[in-house]
């Protein structure tokens, strides 16, 4: 469901509405479904709303939108979220968890949140991406570690540290992270995106990568025996390579994938090159989850000028990820 007061549901609707055109797989929405009809009221879209179990979903989507109820109503108003939104967005995560673990869902794709929303009313973790990795070991027993890769046909890139503040990137940063990060990558794009040898570029962490040391010796010390151990355990990696130089066009034909040290070492580029369309997907866990790559928008929130194109190619990137072993399962486009 994601934050309600946003433009997640209004995209939801959308897309439902535009299903045919749009050739998209078939998804319901954990949520409200009272809070649906009224949102579709309100955009002004003939959008029937079918309650139903996860079991009913596919013989419901040609006629009505799917909903599993959550039991907890929503009442928030779009562009104005509130706290009392909170229970719902969060337990809309819990049990989409819940649903792919046991097999009722081949895979999640998460609305944006407002994390500050979350944050005030007892949300632990710093997003999504944190959160699937505590519900999974919750049920399973299992500690995973979930990496967040940002994916675009024209580009794909990983954070190696993610949501922290700039001063904190320094202390937290390890060759043991960034090994760890790139062995996940490496075997996600091979068993997910069918990439038989993926490629992967690990950008410096400080300018020109460290400029032979003059501009830092972390480059030298901690990301260059990062990408040694890679190498030496057959993953074709390479870098400390400067992050300036790292994405115009000629460079990303060279790499599947490139590992940034920071949030915004990655998100720039992939914003700037495919901001309507890039896709937030989770690798390292034993589920597909994807995401659309913006936010919540709470300006247009209700005015039915959201653009649905993210969400459109994280539930195509979803329906890729999860039957790529099954490609009669996959939509045509």
């Amino acid at each position: 469901m994601g934050e309600p007061a946003g433009i997640g549901p209004d995209l939801a609707l959308a897309i439902w509405h535009r299903r045919a055109k749009l050739d998209i797989p078939q998804f319901y929405i954990v949520g409200d479904p009272d809070f649906l009809t009224g949102r579709a009221a309100r955009l002004g879209l003939h959008v029937p709303v079918a309650a139903v179990n996860p079991g009913e979903a596919a013989a419901a989507f040609p006629f009505a939108l799917p909903v599993v109820a959550l039991g907890l109503g929503v009442h928030t108003e779009p562009g104005r979220p509130d706290r009392a939104s909170a229970p719902a967005a969060i337990a809309s995560i819990r049990r989409a968890v819940a649903d792919v673990l046991a097999g009722l869902a081949a895979a999640i794709v998460t609305n944006p949140v407002a994390k500050n929303i979350l944050y005030n009313s007892g949300f632990a973790e710093p997003g999504h991406t944190e959160f699937l990795s505590v519900l999974l070991r919750e049920a399973t027993g299992k500690t995973q570690k979930p990496v967040m890769m940002l994916w675009s046909p024209e580009l794909a890139v990983v954070p190696v540290t993610i949501h922290l503040p700039l001063r904190e990137v320094f202390a937290q940063l390890s060759t043991g992270l960034i090994v760890e990060t790139g062995r996940i990558v490496a075997r996600d794009l091979a068993n997910r995106f069918c990439i038989p040898r993926p490629r992967l570029v690990v950008a410096g962490l400080n300018p020109h990568a460290g400029e032979d040391g003059t501009l830092g010796r972390e480059d030298h010390a901690i990301v260059a025996p990062a990408v040694s151990q890679l190498a030496a355990e057959g993953i074709d990696a390479r870098g400390p390579l400067p992050a300036d130089s790292l994405f115009n066009e000629r460079a990303r034909a060279t790499y599947d994938a490139a590992l940034c040290m920071y949030h915004d070492q990655a998100l720039i580029p992939i914003k700037t090159l495919a901001f309507d369309h890039a896709v937030n997907v989770t690798l390292g866990l034993p589920f597909v989850r994807t995401s659309p790559d913006h936010g919540t928008a709470f300006d247009i929130a209700g005015t039915g000028t959201a653009d649905p194109t993210s969400l459109v190619a994280a539930l195509r990137l979803a329906a890729r990820l999860a039957f790529a072993d099954r490609p009669s399962l996959l939509p045509r486009s």
